[in-house]
Parts: C-alpha cells; structure tokens; sequence
C-alpha cells in the first residue's frame, strides 16, 4: 500500500510541475501577446539585475514615470545602471520585456525543467513497480 501511495505521489508531483511548467509559457506567450497589442517602446533604467528579476525605470511619452513592482518579463544579462530599450503596454505600463525578447525565451528552460522532473520520476517508478512485483511474487513451497 504504501509503495502503491509512493508511486502515485511521484507521478501527481511530476504532472503537477509539469503542468504549472507548460502554464508559465503560456502566460509568458499572453503577455507577449498583450504587449504587442498596444506596445510602446522607450528607454530605461536598470535599477536591479537578477537572473530571474529586475527592476528598471522608465518614462512614458505623457511623462510618467514608471517602475514595475514585478520588474522587466526576461532579464537576464542586465546590469544595474544599464540603460536599455523595452516595450511595454500603454494600457499597462507594468507590463514591460526588454525590447527584442520574447517568451521564445522561456521555452528552453521550461522543456529543460521537464525534462529533469520525468527524467527523475520515471526511473524512480519503474523501481517502486519492481519492488512491488517482488513483494506480491508468491514465494514457493517446499
């Protein structure tokens, strides 16, 4: 029974990430989508850089000034005090990626963390299904 329980929480855990995997690209895809829809383009400021977040500052051509809470959508190789061109949504202007990056970017990474979470949990599946092949074998008499 409690093999039979193992089994099943491996492969819940493993669908579960995978699918919450697949979702981030797809919400990756949609914000694309909806920056592209009404995009603005500008100039900003690296305030912050972090290889899953970074925080920048721009200005809006009404003269806004705007500083995403959630930061700039795919910022890796930033640097603080770098000025580099994004896009944003105008109905949005928190909605904002680094000028000429898209959610392609996201698609690598995302397959790469499903690739590591089957590859972990099948093999530890196919030994639990042994194990318990060999504990129902019924043993011979002699």
């Amino acid at each position: 029974m409690r093999l039979r329980r193992a089994r099943i929480t491996i492969l819940t855990v493993a669908i579960v990430i995978s699918t919450l995997v697949v979702l981030l690209v797809f919400a990756a895809w949609r914000n694309d989508y909806l920056i592209s829809s009404d995009k603005g383009v500008t100039t900003a400021e690296v305030l912050s850089a972090g290889r899953l977040r970074s925080a920048v500052m721009f200005v809006t051509p009404d003269g806004e000034t705007h500083n995403p809470k959630v930061g700039v959508l795919y910022p890796t190789n930033l640097t603080a005090g770098e000025r580099i061109n994004v896009e944003y949504n105008r109905d949005d202007p928190d909605l904002v990626r680094v000028a000429g990056r898209d959610a392609s970017v996201a698609v690598l990474p995302a397959l790469s963390v499903i690739v590591v979470v089957w590859l972990i949990a099948l093999p530890t599946l196919w030994i639990l299904l042994r194990v318990a092949r060999r504990r129902a074998k019924p043993v011979p008499v002699r």
